[in-house]
């Protein structure tokens, strides 16, 4: 897919409104559009940036997004995860690449202990998330899932009925995770750490579009210094 080569880039000032066009090589010059622009979104970790479930259970600390608590099953005919934030500012994106670093705060005793990547969010039950477990052994840990108006479908290759994908997290410490995602061939990959091959994959076509976020199905954690790289849809 070819992109324009100028980017905008959203910061603290183009939340207010303010967007500053910038060429992607320093000292390019804009060339003829040659496909979508793409957008740098960067969502500082504080209330003004992102949208929570429920208020009273996130925190705001320093350059970390908190979930203190888990979330509630709100038991309404449609299993998903219990509690996430969706970046509220700036334009809703197609294909997305998003980075952040997470943590999971719960005791490394509790075996499904997960935090949750989200993308192309049109709506509570309308989105993808990517599970970062500590155990790969259930239906709904460490995979790659979209929730369509019907109970999360999982969706990852790494599946194979029994076991998923080695499990992505087993400590406290911080971890970098990227999530890559292609509209219009619908290829999914999530790497953990750096990694050169990805941890997950999948292919999905479901639906595209939509703002990006941060969570977990039914445990806690945090992160920081999250950002996304998108084409608007």
């Amino acid at each position: 897919m070819q992109h324009r080569r100028r980017t905008i880039t959203l910061g603290i000032a183009a939340w207010a409104g303010a967007l500053a066009l910038t060429p992607t090589l320093a000292g390019a010059a804009p060339e003829a559009a040659v496909g979508p622009e793409q957008v740098h979104v960067v969502a500082p970790a504080t209330p003004q940036h992102w949208d929570p479930l429920t208020d009273d259970l996130w925190d705001y600390d320093g350059n970390q997004l908190v979930l203190t608590r888990p979330g509630t099953n709100p038991n309404d005919g449609v299993r998903r995860p219990f509690e996430y934030a969706i970046v509220s500012k700036g334009p809703e994106l197609t294909d997305v690449t998003i980075d952040t670093e997470v943590r999971l705060d719960e005791s490394v005793t509790v075996s499904n202990r997960d935090v949750i990547v989200v993308w192309n969010y049109q709506g509570p039950k309308r989105f993808y998330y990517a599970h970062f477990s500590q155990d790969n052994t259930i239906y709904p840990h460490n995979g790659i899932f979209v929730v369509d108006n019907a109970d999360r479908r999982r969706i990852d290759d790494q599946w194979n009925g029994s076991v998923g994908a080695p499990p992505a997290v087993t400590d406290a410490e911080w971890h970098d995770v990227r999530v890559e995602y292609d509209a219009a061939s619908g290829e999914i990959a999530a790497y953990v750490d750096g990694a050169s091959e990805p941890l997950m994959t999948a292919t999905d076509t479901t639906f595209s579009g939509g703002r990006v976020g941060f969570g977990s199905f039914d445990n806690y954690g945090r992160a920081r210094h999250f950002r996304a790289v998108g084409t608007v849809s």
